[in-house]
């Protein structure tokens, strides 16, 4: 059965009124729905033009617009548009977080449904652009062109790229000039092995075919000055590997670990396979606090250096430690956050489901010889039994950090279940944190919360909040 296209509807002189989930902002249409919008600011007045009708709201975009909001700024990045990454860098960045506070707010009262503490305002962050210390680039031999570029006639020369992905596009790249993203050298190196790569005939990956040569470039920077460079190539060419790797390496001496990857998958992932050191270190630091953190190709860490430092702090804060405690650290990834609280703690327990984090973790505790933290590899669900707590204890405080998708109600109800007298719940998806609050409101009551922002001219926000037994 064929279903009716949409209609798609025009409606003028809409002011824009709010943002909300995923970057988009909102407007009312004159029938009282919602409209999603995703090229428009709040407090623009705009003719929309909808393409897709749902039973309580519309999507659309701006075609006209009759006044610019006040909160417009100029974006920074000439890419800003086309490329998907900082969606919101036509708006000032006090407005940015202004929408971001709203949102966690918004979150924690309509789908928790809990009584809230004053809520202390939103962490911003110090450095509004080059804040990342990871991005992943990918060389494609076929870029995305611009709408200007396929109606010319003109030769487009060679069509080889080295940048992002367009969004909802897995076979385009955007080929980047200049990112905003992570400071230097970030941007002279990318440009200068596209311009190697093209100058010496390196074949850039085509993924509709599965040809080529040059797959993936991962570069990761730290705030101790360490730089590692990945490149995934798609098939084995020792000579051409080489002439580029010998090249990355002469021209950027800076560069502590370089190494690659062959991966002949269908996938770019790097995780299932073997990572080469070609120079220097397999692995980079990073510091905090006189913490030192080894950080290898497939660790994770938080892509904001700085603002990483704020939220373990704010987290620390909120757990109140005295010296005397027992601390839980679940979803403990590489036990950052635990060794950042072990010296407050009498003890702190990380538990992880992915066997190499916990390598990395108990590897991290050693080097900085933190004696009161043990690691454990576990499935949330199930790790904490009552052998478990038999043998480990009764924690006073448990610190929890799961992944976008929030606490599956398992391990909502094991924690409940082991009822320590306060909860520290750090979360990067306020929407589930705030499902999962819920669910703890019978037995605990929040009584801190604190945004923080680690992604400006994005719409993520990461959220901290304290919960303490009723």
């Amino acid at each position: 059965m064929s279903r009716r296209k949409a209609k798609k509807q025009v409606f003028e002189q809409i002011e824009v009124i709010d943002a909300g989930a995923k970057g988009k902002t909102i407007a009312k249409a004159p029938d009282g729905k919602v409209v999603f919008l995703s090229n428009a600011v709040p407090g623009d007045i705009i003719d929309i033009q909808t393409f897709k009708k749902r039973k309580a709201y519309y999507e659309g975009k701006a075609i006209t617009f009759h006044k610019l909001s006040d909160k417009r700024v100029q974006p920074e990045c000439e890419h800003f548009g086309t490329c998907g990454g900082c969606k919101w860098q036509n708006m000032a960045y006090e407005h940015q977080l202004f929408y971001k506070q709203n949102e966690v707010t918004n979150n924690l009262t309509r789908i928790g449904h809990i009584e809230l503490p004053e809520i202390t305002p939103i962490l911003g962050s110090s450095n509004q652009y080059f804040y990342r210390n990871k991005m992943e680039f990918s060389f494609s031999d076929s870029r995305w062109l611009t709408i200007e570029e396929v109606q010319s006639d003109e030769d487009l020369g060679d069509r080889n790229a080295l940048g992002f992905h367009i969004p909802g596009m897995w076979d385009k790249i955007l080929d980047l000039k200049k990112c905003h993203l992570q400071a230097d050298p970030s941007n002279a190196i990318r440009n200068a092995v596209k311009q190697f790569a093209i100058d010496n005939e390196l074949e850039f990956f085509n993924t509709r075919n599965q040809t080529g040569l040059l797959r993936t470039m991962m570069i990761r920077t730290s705030s101790t000055g360490d730089i590692m460079v990945l490149v995934q190539f798609f098939k084995d060419d020792k000579a051409k590997r080489e002439l580029l790797l010998d090249y990355i390496a002469d021209t950027f001496p800076q560069i502590t670990s370089l190494q690659y990857v062959i991966n002949g998958k269908a996938n770019d992932t790097i995780y299932d396979q073997d990572v080469i050191c070609y120079k220097g270190e397999d692995h980079i630091f990073e510091e905090m606090e006189g913490l030192k953190f080894k950080i290898n190709a497939k660790s994770f860490y938080q892509t904001n250096s700085e603002q990483a430092y704020e939220l373990y702090k704010i987290t620390r804060n909120f757990a109140g430690l005295t010296g005397n405690e027992l601390v839980y650290d679940l979803y403990t990834g590489t036990g950052t956050i635990a060794q950042f609280v072990a010296k407050k703690a009498s003890k702190v327990i990380g538990v992880e489901s992915v066997p190499d984090a916990i390598t990395a973790a108990k590897e991290n505790a050693q080097l900085n010889n933190i004696n009161n933290v043990e690691f454990y590899v576990g499935d949330m669900k199930q790790v904490f039994n009552d052998v478990f707590l038999a043998t480990h204890g009764q924690p006073d405080v448990i610190i929890t950090d799961p992944p976008r998708d929030g606490m599956h109600k398992d391990v909502v109800q094991q924690i409940l279940n082991i009822a320590p007298k306060k909860v520290v719940y750090v979360s990067c998806n306020s929407a589930t944190q705030a499902r999962d609050l819920s669910l703890m409101d019978v037995a605990y009551k929040v009584t801190k919360t604190q945004a923080v922002d680690m992604f400006p001219q994005t719409f993520h926000v990461e959220n901290v909040v304290l919960l303490e037994k009723r």
